[in-house]
């Protein structure tokens, strides 16, 4: 391997193993949405009751989203991933055997602080494994998986409700593929570019040029770059990144678990047309994510300012997202409402991959994975709180008008938070260089 001139492309094996585990991820997070108007209908939940169960697991999820992004600076994303997906698939295949709203609160608490890892990991292997002009791109193929997750899970969730007897052999089925898939891909993401076998030299320098450009000016050095979580809760740019983020996943998390009630009660359909309906609207936002990531690199590449790249994109595609909830405010038939959930979440999932880009962009190099995780918790409180306030709300109107417009204030949030955030200088760079300066 090491004769060969032609660099490998070893970091994007990487990157595909990721993107495979990011997909049973969701698919393990879509199926209680899928199941849950069985699961209602024979535990006798009422909306607010499923609000709180589907709230669940983002607590147990936010929770573990600092200590994780921590645990995978300190002991690498590899072990992490590892141990992560092994627990959330046991976790899964318990759920099948429960018989109370308690028991389903607190197993789903535990399944969503055993997902915690899957991205501050995947950020940190963002800083390791890729260049600055690469990881839009591989933040896109690895969240591609969630809308692709969502998307296939609901008619293989569906056809495991039918292979397994019922929502529990359902539950458990994806239990098990979960192990099966964390297995298969763990030999490709333990490694990096210093200790993986499968890559060759030209590859390695490559990589390691990039990175010593980006995190060490060049010098040469091997010195820690840390500066702590608390340096970047004083940084604007922190709070451009994660305040956007958090519009983003309150929009995301309140369609993932709502979506498939809406449709079902809205337009009364059944299990089969709502698994179709989510397979169409998520596929749409698998294109968005990956034809979004790499356009936004190609632009970098090319010499495009980032700040300039990333803030027209938020703001033009916040706004699209924006009219869609609008129009789909009114929607008179299930056609052309899965018509305007699909280009909504076309720009959803844009936005995903650029905001999943930002850790590695603004942090320093032994921070991603924490400053990943602070991102992500903050972004899931949001995520814990709106399944509930959706239930709520339709609970007191009878209707779903005003938590669509709820979705429509998030889309608007989308656009406006990240103006005050600049890509082009990491977060504590100037504290970094008077260091070295001394």
């Amino acid at each position: 391997m090491e004769q060969s001139n032609k660099p490998t492309k070893v970091r994007w094996m990487v990157f595909a193993s990721l993107f495979a585990l990011c997909t049973v991820n969701y698919i393990d997070r879509a199926v209680i949405s899928i199941c849950m108007p069985a699961i209602e209908e024979e535990l006798h939940f009422g909306p607010e009751l499923v609000g709180i169960i589907l709230s669940a697991f983002f607590w147990g999820y936010t929770v573990m989203q600092i200590p994780a992004g921590w645990f995978a600076d300190r002991f690498g994303p590899g072990k992490t991933i590892l141990g992560s997906g092994l627990l959330w698939g046991t976790f899964q295949i318990i759920t099948g055997f429960l018989h109370s709203s308690t028991a389903f609160m607190a197993v789903r608490a535990l399944l969503g602080a055993s997902e915690a890892p899957i991205y501050p990991a995947s950020s940190k292997l963002q800083s390791v494994w890729l260049t600055k002009n690469e990881r839009t791109r591989g933040a896109a193929i690895v969240d591609a998986g969630s809308p692709l997750g969502t998307a296939i899970g609901g008619p293989l969730i569906v056809a495991f409700l039918a292979w397994f007897g019922g929502w529990r052999g359902a539950l458990m089925g994806a239990g098990l593929l979960t192990a099966l898939i964390v297995l298969l891909c763990y030999p490709f993401v333990h490694a990096d570019p210093d200790t993986s076998k499968r890559i060759n030299k030209e590859e390695r320098e490559y990589i390691q040029s990039a990175l010593k450009e980006e995190y060490e000016g060049g010098s040469g050095t091997n010195k820690k770059h840390s500066i702590g979580l608390v340096r970047y809760l004083k940084s604007f740019t922190f709070w451009g990144m994660t305040l956007g983020f958090i519009c983003y996943d309150c929009f995301w998390y309140g369609l993932m678990t709502w979506g498939p009630m809406y449709l079902s009660q809205v337009f009364n359909v059944n299990i089969l047309k709502i698994g179709t309906s989510i397979f169409i609207i998520f596929g749409v936002g698998v294109i968005g994510e990956l034809f979004g990531g790499f356009l936004i690199d190609h632009l970098k590449t090319k010499g495009f300012d980032s700040n300039k790249v990333v803030k027209w994109t938020l703001g033009i595609l916040g706004i699209l997202m924006a009219i869609s909830m609008y129009f789909l405010s009114n929607a008179a038939t299930i056609d052309l409402a899965i018509g305007y959930l699909s280009f909504a979440m076309f720009c959803e999932r844009w936005i995903g991959c650029t905001f999943w880009s930002m850790p590695a962009s603004i942090s320093q190099r032994d921070d991603v994975g924490i400053v990943a995780g602070a991102m992500n918790t903050l972004g899931n409180v949001g995520g814990a709180i709106v399944p509930i306030l959706v239930g709520v709300i339709v609970m007191a109107t009878g209707s779903y008008y005003w938590a669509i417009i709820l979705f429509l204030a998030f889309a608007l949030g989308v656009s406006i938070f990240p103006l005050i955030i600049n890509l082009n200088k990491k977060v504590g760079e100037d504290e970094m260089i008077q260091g070295v300066c001394r």
